[in-house]
């Protein structure tokens, strides 16, 4: 017999309050067409993408994510110290510790709670929402900020024509609270390691290190900057986002509609119940092709925040939340399906009712 007491939560869990932020700095397609072989009806066709917000260096991830989260507090009613726990999903945080997630708790006021980072690509705003909502039920918090930040100008290779136009800048945050009913649906979650080539990072941290023999333990080099991309300079080029868009495409469009009909399925929701689609902004196409497969009867609202904002990662379902809210486009209590899916490969879905 266990000697442990059991936790003691909420009953359920919801999202409270919502908040956005975009760097000041709209850089439309013609600023990509300096840098890339291509055309503004291109950029369009293929992604849906006119603008993007691009932050300047004072728009840090810390500075933007702190904006969000002060909307998404003063949205849910509560007060900073209220919050027991921080969770920040991001790509593009360059320091590997301390997690920017603790730095963020203090710069709010939100006193000593839980804070930690989450590397779950475009998928983090759904694994982070998921762990929230555990967290309120098992106990550990009362309430969790969730947010998903992201500076993808910084990993962004302007020459590289297939993803110089994609990328944007953004945090977006939620407040997740406790409830007497269930508005957050189950999380169908995973992800398809064998795929993760497809979207990755140009070359490791690792290879920018110096030749040492202390460091490699007798000669052998850790990292060979010779071997490194270079750019139309001769200069090594930083790391950045790289992908095979075909097969990142039709991964998104078969497999994570599949995923989005089982979100439904076990939330006990058919699509003719929804009122809101919130998709992962990452292409115009995969959203409408998401819609079509998904059979989305004509009422349903359906996020295509990415013509304006670009791809945010991990931000863009809850810049996406946020707009549609702020501009009447859904409204406060509003059925909604969420699906985030990317670099890993990874996804994450479920249904919850709009704060």
């Amino acid at each position: 017999m266990s000697k442990i007491k059991p936790s003691k939560g909420a009953p359920y869990a919801r999202i409270m309050g919502v908040g956005g932020y975009r760097p000041t700095r709209v850089v439309p397609n013609e600023v990509i067409l300096e840098t890339i072989d291509s055309s503004d009806e291109w950029i369009r066709s293929r992604s849906g993408i006119a603008t993007r917000h691009w932050a300047s260096p004072e728009e840090t991830v810390t500075a933007m994510s702190v904006e969000a989260s002060g909307k998404a507090i003063a949205d849910a009613g509560i007060a900073p110290e209220q919050i027991g726990a921080v969770i920040v999903s991001t790509v593009s945080h360059f320091k590997q510790t301390p997690a920017v997630a603790t730095e963020i708790a203090d710069r709010i006021g939100a006193g000593k709670p839980a804070a930690f980072d989450i590397s779950a690509g475009c998928a983090g705003f759904g694994y982070g929402l998921t762990l929230a909502k555990g967290m309120i039920v098992e106990g550990s918090a009362e309430y969790v900020l969730v947010i998903g930040v992201e500076r993808l100008s910084d990993l962004t290779d302007l020459h590289d024509r297939a993803t110089a136009f994609l990328f944007g800048d953004g945090a977006g945050a939620v407040v997740v609270g406790p409830s007497d009913v269930p508005h957050i649906g189950p999380t169908v979650w995973g992800s398809e390691g064998d795929k993760s080539e497809t979207i990755k990072q140009t070359v490791p941290w690792n290879d920018f290190l110096p030749r040492s023999s202390l460091r490699s333990g007798g000669g052998t080099p850790t990292g060979d900057v010779s071997q490194l991309p270079l750019d139309e300079r001769g200069e090594v080029k930083f790391p950045a986002i790289t992908q095979e868009g075909q097969a990142v495409f039709r991964w998104a469009v078969f497999e994570m509609a599949k995923v989005a009909q089982q979100a439904l399925d076990v939330a006990g929701i058919e699509a003719a119940d929804l009122d809101v689609f919130i998709p992962h902004q990452a292409n115009m196409r995969i959203i409408d092709s998401m819609v079509k497969t998904l059979k989305l009867p004509e009422h349903v609202t359906v996020a295509r925040d990415v013509e304006t904002t670009g791809n945010t990662s991990a931000a863009s379902i809850p810049l996406a939340m946020e707009r549609l809210l702020a501009t009447g486009q859904a409204k406060s209590g509003d059925t909604a399906l969420v699906i985030g899916f990317g670099a890993g490969l990874v996804y994450a879905a479920t249904v919850v009712t709009l704060p």
